[in-house]
């Protein structure tokens, strides 16, 4: 099994059509949805995200860095949420994707989570991340 992240990305589009849902109908959905991952034994993080103007961006971009008020880029940059499945291959999390009650004009962007196995298990920085893993039940 690896672990995929699921980052659902919105639209003005997509934002505009969720502004004009009822709030509960898509908790309805969404939580039928997360049942069917529970159920499946997939899913181990999801999340959703506050509206991009409540944040905050850290740019390194210059010499030091600096903070404004969010959000960062254009719509189309932003992401609202993520779903962490442990699924056999990116294919099944495409499936899974596939199936996702999102909004017309959202976007959901896989990608593989790399193990802690993957990177070199000499490094004392690795080492300590993995003892702490450990500790925490992680592993």
């Amino acid at each position: 099994m690896a672990k995929y992240m699921l980052i659902m990305r919105s639209t003005d589009e997509a934002a505009a059509k969720f502004a004009s849902t009822d709030f509960n109908e898509l908790l309805d959905a969404m939580g039928r949805f997360n049942d069917e991952l529970i159920r499946a034994g997939v899913l181990l993080a999801a999340e959703g995200l506050e509206d991009p103007s409540s944040g905050v961006v850290v740019d390194f971009t210059g010499e030091n860095p600096v903070v404004s008020d969010g959000p960062y880029g254009e719509t189309k940059e932003l992401f609202n949420g993520f779903y962490i499945l442990d699924v056999a291959s990116q294919q099944e999390a495409v499936e899974w994707a596939k199936r996702m009650p999102y909004m017309e004009g959202s976007k959901a962007e896989i990608r593989r989570v790399p193990s802690i196995d993957e990177f070199p298990q000499d490094n004392e920085w690795v080492q300590k991340e993995r003892a702490w893993r450990e500790q925490t039940g992680q592993l």
